[in-house]
């Protein structure tokens, strides 16, 4: 077998203010991880992404790979979950991770629970909530989806690509501050002790 591995990860000399996680799964079962992208914020706001397929092990629904374009063929010679999750830990681990509502976690807390492996310790955040602090006036008026959001706030990105999916989430965190002169643990409601 071709296995290879997943591509290496961005890294910012100054540090992170956060990260930005999505994947995409190939069926119904929110553990089918076969795509995840990270969006890293770095100090000064810049974003570099990074996307990799992932090997689910298990077959892919048509109605998933029509949402994202994803098959068997993308995967053969990806890594598996268990390598990815590994690669990420180190650099989630010291940083908040936002998903764009709560699909994200429950996924990479099925795929660990499908290997065996204890779910990494990472503080989530979701930039759903973040855009209600932001768009009050969207409730009931196109929603918090990225969908909608790409629509109103002019974001720029192929939805149901994680890496594309990632920065969008990202960027919504960046447009709110920006729009409510709020902080980032104050538009997500965290009281952060000292580490």
């Amino acid at each position: 077998m071709n296995h290879q591995t997943a591509p290496d990860l961005p890294s910012f000399d100054a540090g992170l203010r956060f990260v930005a996680l999505d994947v995409e799964t190939a069926c119904s079962d929110a553990a089918s991880i076969c795509q995840i992208g990270i969006a890293c914020v770095g100090m000064d706001n810049s974003i570099r992404t990074w996307t990799t397929y992932v090997n689910p092990q298990v077959a892919f629904s048509p109605f998933n790979t029509q949402l994202h374009g994803i098959g068997p063929a993308h995967v053969r010679h990806a890594p598996g979950f268990a390598e990815t999750v590994a690669l990420l830990e180190p650099l989630l681990a010291g940083q908040p991770v936002i998903q764009h509502s709560s699909f994200d976690r429950r996924a990479i807390h099925g795929a660990c629970a499908a290997i065996g492996r204890a779910v990494p310790p990472w503080q989530w955040g979701d930039s759903v909530r973040i855009a209600r602090v932001g768009w009050p006036e969207f409730k009931g008026n196109g929603g918090h989806g990225l969908a909608h959001l790409k629509q109103r706030l002019g974001l720029s990105f192929r939805h149901h690509d994680a890496g594309e999916d990632a920065r969008a989430a990202a960027e919504v965190v960046l447009l709110a501050e920006e729009r409510t002169g709020l902080g980032f643990d104050a538009l997500l409601g965290w009281v952060r002790t000292a580490r």
